[in-house]
């Protein structure tokens, strides 16, 4: 499904060439939960956002679901991801004056499929938030915000989900809730791609893989058992 051949991503800056990444080769299979470890200033996000159809490698190819994205237009692009890849971010990203409900069909103005009436509900449904569809954000727990951006990432049905530190900002509690839906989602067959700086969180993967300096390599890390490994924020 995923497919990076020696991709590279460089900027420049005023004091050079920046090497954010540095001939990375990665495969993932559908259905597989990957966890990407590493410091701050590693490449995690980098490597995230050209996965995710954000950013362009500066060398090397990017294969999603066998379509090769180096040559695309920008708009090819967008209606690839939009068809493909669902984003949670660390900071939930909800607007703070619309319902969960809103918040979570916001991608739906933005997409020409054809889609369910009630995806929106089916998607709270999913992360078992339903009850809390008419709520603000402001009235829920950091955990349940998070949630919901979860919700609506897969309101469009993606079969890649992209999470960006979604423990971060969350207790250790709140923490333990977001791996237990990230789980559930990939037994029920959804790709998962994890970026976390917490080995504890990573160790919920069943592959683990650690960039440094831009450089990837990997290790491996059976999942654990529900209540396994400790969630450490």
């Amino acid at each position: 499904m995923i497919e990076l051949h020696r991709v590279s991503r460089s900027y420049q800056r005023d004091a050079g060439e920046v090497h954010a990444l540095c001939d990375v080769s990665l495969t993932v299979a559908p259905g597989e939960f990957v966890a990407i470890v590493g410091p701050s200033g590693s490449g995690k996000s980098t490597l995230l956002n050209i996965i995710g159809l954000l950013d362009r490698p500066s060398r090397g190819e990017y294969r999603l679901g066998g379509t090769a994205t180096h040559a695309l237009r920008s708009d090819d692009l967008a209606r690839l991801r939009n068809e493909r890849i669902g984003f949670v971010f660390q900071n939930f990203q909800l607007l703070p004056r619309a319902t969960a409900l809103d918040n979570v069909e916001l991608p739906l103005l933005y997409s020409d499929r054809d889609v369910p009436a009630d995806a929106g509900r089916r998607a709270l449904e999913r992360v078992s938030l339903a009850d809390r569809s008419d709520h603000l954000p402001g009235e829920l727990s950091g955990g349940q915000q998070q949630r919901v951006a979860i919700a609506r990432a897969l309101v469009l049905s993606p079969p890649i989900l992209l999470a960006d530190e979604p423990t971060g900002n969350l207790d250790s509690s709140s923490a333990g809730e977001i791996i237990g839906v990230l789980r559930e989602l990939h037994r029920q067959g959804t790709t998962i791609l994890l970026i976390t700086h917490d080995p504890g969180v990573a160790r919920h993967a069943s592959r683990v893989l650690q960039i440094v300096d831009g450089t990837l390599t990997e290790h491996s890390s059976p999942l654990p058992p529900p209540g396994g490994a400790d969630i450490h924020t």
